[in-house]
């Protein structure tokens, strides 16, 4: 029996995809870069479905590729060329199947849509604060693969720091029953730290316990111009000293940014001028006693911080819908680059204390060697995650940057490295930067890492060729 034949057995007929026209969405990447072939692309709605598939591929010396939402930046939940791959499509898994308000837990299954996690949460009273631009398609297991960082991790953490228990679908096909609920469990080694940020590339998350908490009683928004990245980092140091841990986002945009937001996207209704400031801060406070009190701390911080000059100007949202326009600003960043033709992408973490010296020397450095080079530069200030990108100025072709990525990136990269940061803060490392990071981890990190992937995938069947 062939392995297609075995999958149809297993799922049955309507969930295992071999036409052209039926697999070809699951084949390339969002960014369209990355375009691989597969025996086929499978929808198991179980994890004894994903446990049988695996198992089969096993015994068929195939590939497995686990697959959310499919909205990674690095090519990690793509098939490579060779067509000896089976996808594997969890979004059929998309159940919530414990929410438990007095542990603060909630348990869903690997394909759930980000947004849905968070409106089951909410609907128990719950919040659950992972929170990014592709959440209305992004999956949990996704952001658990990659661990996903988002806007909030300045308060809550990535998606690691959030993560209690997985259910995981191993190599060989057993299943690792992890979903435990527990704050303290030292009984050895934690070993859902393995998956979380692997890529696939050790097994298939198929469920996750994740931690909830108390919905703040209020939420204010505000946007901030501010004059320096310097401005903008003593900002955030006040911000954090007056705020405390109701200080839950703090995001940094380029002015350039907002300019190609207001261009690409005209919808969307800019407060501030693109022009009022070559820097834009982004700030959240969520709080638990009530508006007003949540509003005379935002006016104190801002007032202060006028006052020492970090800021320039400032918008705070009157409303829920006004709080929402300005995030919106700040989401709608990569749709705007998108249609403006793209850029050479970077998701870096520095020491937030070295950022404005890394832009302001490696802007320049890009700029000696590339007169056409634009930098579109945001991120999350409050973890030291800025997302460098690098496109063209206006009337230059956007091919320029790509021509050129590779010395783009070894310009970035090499600058990266030498402030102690690291290339990849949340998108992971996937095809892209599979290869450069040799360049930057020693060699033995490297053999730890491969030795770990021996060990739990001696034949080298999951997510071949990401990561290593």
């Amino acid at each position: 029996m062939s392995l297609v034949d075995t999958l149809r057995d297993a799922l049955g007929a309507t969930h295992v995809l071999t036409d052209a026209a039926d697999t070809a969405p699951f084949l390339t990447d969002w960014r369209k870069r990355y375009s691989g072939r597969a025996h086929a692309v499978v929808r198991p709605g179980t994890t004894a479905e994903v446990a049988a598939v695996v198992r089969a591929c096993a015994q068929a010396g195939a590939a497995v590729v686990p697959q959310g939402g499919n909205t990674g930046l690095v090519g990690g939940a793509t098939p490579d060329p060779g067509g000896n791959a089976v996808v594997v499509s969890l979004a059929r898994m998309n159940r919530v199947r414990a929410i438990d308000p007095a542990n603060d837990t909630l348990t869903a299954e690997a394909g759930c849509i980000l947004q849905a996690v968070q409106s089951a949460a909410r609907d128990a009273g719950r919040l659950f604060p992972l929170s990014l631009a592709a959440e209305g398609s992004a999956t949990l297991g996704g952001n658990l693969s990659s661990n996903a960082g988002g806007t909030q991790v300045l308060r809550y953490g990535n998606a690691r720091d959030l993560t209690l228990g997985l259910e995981v679908v191993l190599a060989s096909g057993e299943v690792w029953n992890g979903l435990r609920g527990l704050r303290k469990d030292n009984t050895g080694y934690d070993l859902k730290h393995l998956f979380i940020g692997a890529e696939g590339t050790l097994g298939i998350i198929t469920a996750a316990t994740m931690k909830l908490f108390p919905l703040p009683r209020a939420r204010l928004t505000a946007l901030a111009a501010v004059p320096t990245l310097a401005a903008a980092v003593a900002l955030l140091d006040r911000a954090r000293a007056d705020a405390g841990a109701t200080l839950t986002g703090f995001e940094v945009m380029s002015g350039e940014c907002l300019r190609r937001v207001a261009r690409e996207l005209p919808q969307l209704r800019l407060p501030l001028s693109p022009a009022a400031a070559p820097w834009f801060a982004l700030l959240e406070i969520s709080d638990h006693e009530d508006e007003a009190h949540a509003g005379a701390l935002l006016e104190r911080l801002l007032g202060a911080a006028l006052d020492a000059a970090e800021v320039s100007d400032v918008v705070v949202a009157q409303s829920l819908t006004e709080a929402r326009t300005l995030w919106n600003v700040r989401e709608g960043i990569p749709e705007a680059q998108a249609r403006a033709g793209g850029n050479v992408k970077h998701d870096i973490a520095l020491p937030v204390s070295a950022i404005p010296a890394f832009v302001a020397h490696t802007d320049a450095a890009l700029r000696a060697r590339f007169d056409w080079i634009q930098p579109v530069v945001f991120g999350h200030l409050g973890d030291g995650n800025l997302h460098y990108n690098m496109a063209v100025q206006d009337g230059m072709p956007v091919a320029l940057a790509f021509e050129q990525e590779a010395q783009i990136n070894r310009i970035v990269h090499d600058a990266v490295a030498a402030a102690g940061g690291s290339i990849s803060a949340e998108h992971g490392l996937g095809q892209m930067k599979r290869e450069e990071i040799r360049r930057y981890k020693s060699p033995l990190e490297m053999q730890l890492m491969r030795s770990i992937k021996q060990a739990l995938d001696p034949h080298g069947l999951m997510n071949p060729g990401k990561l290593l």
